[in-house]
């Protein structure tokens, strides 16, 4: 590693010095509310010099002659032009929604789920805007408008619920939480619920593999979450959401900030939700929504000095989540089957950076984050119990040594623990196992980017880690993007990744069935490489631009820990990969605003994901072949009104292998086939608050008998984990929300 890194660093030295009389012009673009822009077009008047802001709206333009004029676009705002002074260095850019002419204020709609033109990586930014389009009580529900994220329950019993990205769960995807490694193991299962939606800002999805500051997890890609921050120029003081479903779940959030000094500030954020009723709308005994209640809470602080910033915070969580065999309809029990789950999670993290010359981008950042997650778990008289401590440390270094020339490094320490007391059957005098899980791995990272011009930037990385468990392993990762002009630019990617398999942590919830539990012996580090290329598209056409986008991924495993429900019907196997594992996915999508206020996206994404087991390549189960999504808003020209609703079309897919029944029957159906969900959702704004009511799978499909063996849960046959669909049908809420922003 030390014979890569010292050379990298000797180049990049010498760059700068060659470099140093490069005459750069840095800044950043926000629009009237203090939100940074990214992919803001930033060119010099008469030239093809230019360049985008990054994910934080920032830039950095090389001068080119005595231009003194620059002309800052984005799509949904006003074009302005600047006059620059030959000795500026920076400048802070404030850009208008649409354009005001007299007392006539004619606006375009700011784009609110687009890609990062500028970024090297394939990524899609979900803005607040967009997350406003829909219920987005949670992370789980925030992803129904887009075509690349699915969400679907793991199960039948728990209500848990998972990401699938590129056709792989979402363990392979790295959640971060304002850049920082979050919800990893025994929160993974129900992690979608732990963010309200209300105190999100913005969603960063990037697919394929990503930049190795985070770590080497990200196998499929990466969803970063940044959260509400009080020294945002446009925080509230206060602003909160009431919400409702017919369902009987309620919810409640709220958030005040304090700017205590011209530099410090402070936010804490509250939420409250409790699902009160239990349905069992397809009257097999069991609930179809587990009853949840659960508390969160969010402390954080915020200093902004010229050359320091600080940033803390810290989170409590509790929640209660019950479900199984309900008595109604005539049902009645004598030895109910029951789940109940209590999570109590702690959260605090520190990020500090002293900023040595802005210009250049030079700092120091230390990250420091801990986590403490306990749950007790019972599925029947199965039990699962696990106290998972989490300690993470990072230090990180960065510089742009000129606009072409930018270099991040880094030292970082991962620490986990886990405590685990388990029953893996509903024998009640079978004594609980232990099980004690320990993990440290310390890694060293490099990344270099190169951008000769604003047509073509490279970006390469490689870090070493050293596990206690695994030994030492690297992870190369490279991104390439190329714009030859504005109106197309192409992508592609290619790296490893690497992931330790918490396979109980992990997957808890396929306890809520009868099958054996088989874990085999010295299960390897998960190892995969990831390939992808992508082309995205902006074409004029009738005063209005059409936006096409086309991605291909393919993710292939070396080593993998097999979820195996094939061999034998009546068991679940953990094992290692023996023979190939792979996926293919292919998707296409185009928006085009075809009237003032009107946005209409259409998307198609075709998924091939196999894996060998016993010699026998299967197509992975429960994992839909395509998806259709087809999504329409539109918002009045005053902006009191907004409408929105989004057709998701879901194709068929495999089973796990059924067997014969006494009768001659299979257990379960081989394949199940495609099935269409319809979400609507109309807004209407105030000044200060805004009413929203709508509806969700309004198709109200079902699927028929999501748990086998409904009737005899103590029995050989019962199997909640077969879930391929929704298993309640249409819902319908309102919500009220209120904000008061500073100043007033």
């Amino acid at each position: 590693m030390k014979h890569f890194i010292l050379p990298l660093f000797t180049l990049a030295w010498a760059v700068s010095v060659r470099a140093g009389s490069d005459r750069v012009l840095s800044g950043s673009v926000a629009d009237a509310n203090g939100e940074t822009i990214p992919g803001a077009n930033i060119v010099w008047l008469g030239s093809k010099t230019g360049t985008s802001t990054d994910l934080q709206g920032a830039f950095s333009l090389k001068r080119t002659g005595t231009a003194d004029r620059l002309v800052v676009s984005c799509i949904g705002f006003a074009t302005d032009t600047l006059t620059i002074a030959p000795e500026q260095e920076y400048i802070d850019i404030v850009l208008r929604e649409g354009m005001e002419l007299a007392e006539v204020n004619v606006t375009a709609r700011k784009i609110t789920l687009g890609k990062l033109r500028g970024s090297v990586m394939n990524t899609d930014m979900v803005s607040r805007e967009e997350l406003f389009r829909a219920a987005c009580c949670n992370l789980g529900e925030s992803f129904v408008t887009n075509p690349s994220v699915d969400v679907n329950y793991s199960d039948a019993a728990t209500g848990a619920k998972q990401i699938r990205l590129l056709g792989l769960s979402g363990t392979y995807v790295q959640l971060l939480t304002e850049n920082i490694p979050n919800f990893r193991g025994a929160s993974a299962p129900y992690a979608l619920g732990y963010v309200p939606g209300p105190w999100m800002q913005s969603i960063q999805v990037s697919k394929g593999t990503s930049s190795v500051k985070n770590g080497y997890e990200a196998l499929t890609g990466q969803i970063n979450i940044e959260f509400k921050k009080p020294q945002a120029a446009d925080a509230d003081w206060v602003s909160a959401n009431l919400f409702g479903s017919t369902t009987g779940r309620y919810e409640a959030n709220a958030d005040a900030s304090v700017k205590l000094t011209d530099k410090w500030s402070t936010m804490l954020l509250a939420h409250y939700e409790n699902e009160t009723r239990s349905h069992d709308a397809n009257d097999d005994g069991f609930a179809d929504i587990p009853m949840v209640e659960q508390y969160n809470l969010f402390n954080r602080w915020a200093y902004m000095g010229d050359h320091y910033i600080f940033q803390a915070g810290i989170k409590a969580l509790r929640e209660d989540r019950t479900s199984g065999q309900v008595s109604h309809g005539g049902h009645s029990w004598a030895d109910p089957y029951r789940v109940g789950i209590r999570t109590d999670r702690y959260e605090a993290f520190v990020k500090q950076a002293l900023v040595f010359d802005k210009e250049h981008n030079t700092n120091l950042a230390l990250i420091l984050s801990g986590t403490l997650h306990d749950m007790d778990a019972s599925y029947g008289r199965k039990l699962y119990d696990v106290d998972q401590q989490n300690a993470y440390a990072s230090l990180i270094f960065e510089t742009d040594f000129t606009p072409q020339h930018s270099l991040s490094t880094g030292v970082s320490f991962n620490y986990d623990h886990y405590a685990q007391h388990f029953r893996l059957t509903n024998d009640a005098a079978l004594e609980p196992s232990r099980r004690l899980d320990k993990e440290a791995v310390t890694g060293l990272y490099a990344q270099y980017t190169y951008k000769p011009s604003d047509k073509l930037t490279l970006m390469a990385g490689v870090r070493g880690d050293y596990s206690n468990l695994y030994g030492s392993f690297f992870t190369p990762r490279a991104n390439v993007r190329y714009a030859p002009n504005d109106i197309v630019t192409f992508r592609a990617s290619v790296g490893k990744g690497y992931r330790t398999n918490h396979v109980l942590a992990e997957n808890n919830y396929l306890l809520a069935s009868s099958r054996a539990v088989r874990l085999a012996d010295d299960l390897k580090q998960e190892e995969a490489w990831n390939y992808g290329v992508s082309v995205a598209t902006s074409i004029p056409v009738a005063d209005k631009t059409l936006t096409l986008n086309a991605e291909y991924y393919y993710t292939d495993f070396l080593n993998q820990v097999v979820v195996d429900m094939e061999s034998n019907a009546h068991e679940v196997a953990f094992t290692n990969l023996d023979g190939r594992s792979y996926s293919h996915v292919f998707q296409v999508e185009a928006s085009y605003p075809f009237f003032a206020g009107f946005n209409l996206t259409a998307a198609w994404r075709w998924t091939n994901v196999r894996h060998e087991i016993g010699g026998v390549l299967y197509e992975k189960a429960l994992t839909g072949r395509y998806k259709g999504l087809l999504t329409a808003s539109y918002k009045t020209p005053l902006g009191k009104w907004q409408f929105d609703a989004t057709w998701q079309q879901n194709g068929g897919g495999r089973m796990p292998k059924p067997y014969t029944l006494a009768d001659g029957s299979l257990s379960w159906g081989e394949r199940y086939g495609s099935f269409g969900q319809l979400s609507m959702q109309v807004t209407r704004f105030f000044r200060r608050w805004s009413v929203y009511v709508g509806g969700e799978n309004l198709t109200n499909f079902k699927q028929r008998n999501p748990i086998i063996g409904a009737d005899n849960p103590w029995g050989d046959t019962f199997d909640a984990t077969m879930v391929w669909g929704p298993m309640h049908g249409a819902t319908g809420y309102v919500g009220v929300r209120f904000n008061l922003p500073r100043g007033n």
